[in-house]
Order: C-alpha cells, then sequence, then structure tokens
C-alpha cells in the first residue's frame, strides 16, 4: 500500500511539473530578488493561488478562452497541448506562480518572457459573422480576453469550492489587474462588477467552432496516469458547474444531474482538492521558495522595497 501511494504522489507531482520527478529550476530561483513582489503573503492572489482551487480554475479558464475564435486560432495553430498537454500545463502554472511568489523583477521577466511567445503567434480566424479576420497573440483585444477569462475562472471556482479570500472578490479581482499589466492589459478590471461587465462586451464575439469542438475532447479527457482520471472527472464537472449559463450552452455542456437530481458536485470537487493537497503536499516549491525570499528580507532588517520603489 505505501508503494501504491508512493508512486501516485510522484505521478502526481509530474503531472504539474511537466513529467518532472524534482520542483524545476524556476521555482526554486523565487528565492532570489530584493523585494516582497506584487503580492504579499497576506494578499488576495497568495490566498487563491495558493489553495487548491485553481485545479477548477485552470480548466474552467480553458474552456472560457476557447469560445473566443481568435484565441481558439492561436491555441489550434501554435500551441502543443496535443502532442504535449503536461507541458503546456506547466508553462501556464510558470508564469502563474512567478508573477504570485517571484520578486518583481521574476514577475517582469517572467510576463516578458509570455509576451515574446505570443509576437510569434498570428495568422486568421472567422470570426461569429462568418467573416475571416487577423489575429495576433499580442493584440489588446485577445489580452483582455485571455486576462479576463483567467481572473473570472479562477475567481468563480475559489468562491464555489475555496475558503473566504482576504478582502473579497473585489480585492482579489483588483490585485490581479497588476498581472493583466504586466502583459499589456489597459485598463484591466478592479472589481468583480467591472470584471463581469467588460466579459459581456465579448459576448457577440464567442462562437464553439470545430476547432472548439476538438479542443474540448482533450479539455475532457487530458492524457493522465490512471490513477488521475476519476479526480480530473471530478474536477471537469465542478468546472462546469462554476460556469455562466451562456457559456456553458454555447460549449454543448451541462451540469451533472441524474435525470432531474442534480449530482453532489461541490462535496465531490472538495474533496478530491483535499486529497490532491495530501498527494502534494501543504507547501508548494514556489510558495516555499517565496517564503525562503522573505525570511531572508527580513533578516537583514531592512524595510524591503516593494516593486513600486
Amino acid at each position: 500500500m505505501a508503494s501504491l501511494i508512493s508512486t501516485w504522489r510522484t505521478q502526481l507531482r509530474k503531472t504539474f511539473t511537466g513529467n518532472s520527478e524534482v520542483p524545476p529550476s524556476w521555482a526554486e530561483k523565487l528565492d532570489e530578488g530584493d523585494d516582497v513582489g506584487y503580492f504579499p503573503p497576506s494578499s488576495a492572489a497568495w490566498a487563491v493561488h495558493g489553495s487548491m482551487t485553481p485545479l477548477v480554475g485552470g480548466i474552467r479558464a480553458l474552456l472560457l478562452q476557447a469560445l473566443h475564435p481568435g484565441a481558439m486560432a492561436g491555441v489550434h495553430d501554435f500551441s502543443r497541448y496535443r502532442e504535449d498537454p503536461l507541458g503546456r500545463l506547466a508553462g501556464t502554472i510558470q508564469w502563474i506562480f512567478t508573477v504570485t511568489y517571484g520578486s518583481a523583477e521574476a514577475a517582469k521577466g517572467g510576463s516578458a518572457w509570455v509576451q515574446r511567445l505570443h509576437q510569434r503567434v498570428s495568422g486568421t480566424y472567422t470570426d461569429s459573422q462568418g467573416a475571416t479576420q487577423p489575429y495576433s497573440a499580442a493584440s489588446p483585444d485577445l489580452l483582455r480576453w485571455v486576462h479576463l477569462a483567467f481572473t473570472d475562472a479562477f475567481l468563480a471556482s475559489h468562491l464555489a469550492y475555496g475558503p473566504k479570500i482576504p478582502g473579497g472578490a473585489d480585492n482579489y479581482v483588483s490585485e490581479w489587474a497588476q498581472a493583466g499589466r504586466l502583459m499589456g492589459v489597459t485598463d484591466p478590471p478592479e472589481s468583480a462588477a467591472e470584471l463581469a461587465a467588460q466579459l459581456a462586451t465579448f459576448d457577440g464575439e464567442l462562437v464553439c467552432s470545430p476547432q472548439v469542438t476538438e479542443a474540448l475532447r482533450y479539455i475532457k479527457r487530458p492524457p493522465l496516469p490512471a490513477s488521475q482520471r476519476l479526480g480530473y472527472q471530478v474536477l471537469f464537472a465542478g468546472a462546469v458547474a462554476t460556469l455562466e449559463p451562456r457559456h456553458r450552452e454555447l460549449l454543448g455542456l451541462r451540469v451533472p444531474s441524474l435525470g432531474p437530481i442534480p449530482l453532489p458536485v461541490r462535496t465531490a470537487t472538495r474533496l478530491v482538492m483535499f486529497i490532491v493537497r495530501l498527494g502534494l503536499g501543504p507547501e508548494g516549491p514556489s510558495e516555499a521558495a517565496a517564503l525562503r525570499r522573505l525570511a531572508r528580507l527580513r533578516g537583514t532588517d531592512a524595510n524591503p522595497p516593494g516593486p513600486g520603489t
């Protein structure tokens, strides 16, 4: 039994590190830097991203982002999600945790790295009216959509399945607006109401295309080890349950039920998150590295400069 649990834990860690059995080097380097970064341990961003709700939020973000045909075209034409879905997941995790836990310099550098990748992603797509449009992953419109979809997904998932957010939903949206600015988003939303309003402006552009249908097959059943497949299906159901009805309808998805009786998605999702936490441990390598940096800064008996200084 002990060996089975050990194997499961190893497979679980590899899922989040791009098939590596050791913590990624970029995570260990988050102990470097001479400031607190944009988000201290008391922040809403630290609370949300350090919990288990990003397991659901990440799935929900993929589902929502895919509905914009420009964003979906970029993923379809340039992403490695078919050949290396875990590698793509690891890259996304790297940016989120670098911005959340890293110094201001690390957060800026991580965002600049993603922006350089975006410069290579361009082409054409068919919009919701059937017209051919050019796209670039670096365009203001797509940058805004991706930021909105991410923020909405992580916020909704945490509100549904996580503990209380320090300062509430508005505080998380306001804090994570800084991540949007680092990625070149102008005037990102600063409250939950602004987030909902900006998302609604995209409603006429969203469509479930054949590319979305193809991507859904991968999102529903990614190539995970057998020990993780049932848990993932629960997390997927948890993500679907948090979607706005209009987005769920576009995707052709339904909240799981037995006929008219809804299944206990909330309870099952929380149970899976609890089990994953047991497998990964109470503190990830990125958070641990950030805490080492903060301890070092406190040890200098100096007032560490913030990102704005």
